[in-house]
């Protein structure tokens, strides 16, 4: 398929601009045709060379149009307009350069779940079958750990802690993806089309983890 019919297969880095944009606006009416992007909420980025398609604050993802997605480099990235949230995409790209794609939602088990157990810190995947859509799972009978941070308005103190955290993960079992307290998920993958299925396994896996707690004696 090429990538003008399927901009979320590429391996963003290397994409134009152009269908960087593309990529974006299709993540964003997606997640927001599923209801995880309520009112404005959510932001979605796309990494093309040295810099990044993102979402533009107040836009309706379920509607978004290529006017609302903009264009800043990596290294000295230009912010008006942009989501409040774009130094957190930012960080990422330049804390791991294999990152194609970043995604945020505000999915309801992540907001709940997150909520519900940052003074945990981590919430232990362990034993379902779904753990296989997360890169580098092999097996359900591997563990992933996807890390819980506190929210904050501050990204001057949100992103710092965000990175500290992240930096300390055990690699081989981090989750490609966190949780803010009572806020939703971030994830990421080489392309789109990894950053859409680790947005949905993740939620999907927070699925069946809320369940079981649920239905636990």
């Amino acid at each position: 398929m090429s990538s003008t019919a399927d901009p979320l297969a590429q391996p963003d880095f290397a994409v134009s601009a152009p269908t960087a944009i593309a990529a974006v606006v299709a993540a964003s009416r997606h997640f927001g045709a599923l209801g995880w992007t309520p009112a404005t909420a959510g932001n979605f980025s796309v990494r093309t060379g040295d810099s990044i398609a993102i979402t533009r604050s107040g836009c309706d993802k379920r509607l978004l149009r290529n006017a609302d997605v903009s264009l800043t480099t990596l290294h000295q990235p230009t912010l008006d307009g942009l989501s409040a949230e774009a130094p957190l995409h930012l960080a990422r790209y330049l804390a791991d350069p294999s990152i194609g794609a970043v995604f945020h939602v505000h999915a309801p088990y992540s907001a709940v779940l997150g909520r519900r157990h940052v003074a945990a810190g981590t919430i232990t995947l362990q034993g379902w079958e779904l753990q296989k859509a997360l890169s580098g799972q092999v097996s359900h009978e591997g563990t992933v750990m996807l890390p819980i941070l506190e929210n904050h308005q501050d990204m001057g103190v949100l992103v710092p802690a965000v990175d500290a955290r992240l930096r300390s993960s055990d690699a081989s079992r981090a989750a490609p993806g966190f949780l803010l307290a009572g806020h939703g998920l971030y994830a990421w993958g080489r392309t789109a089309a990894d950053a859409r299925r680790h947005v949905e396994a993740l939620e999907g896996l927070l699925t069946l983890y809320a369940l079981e707690e649920q239905l636990s004696p």
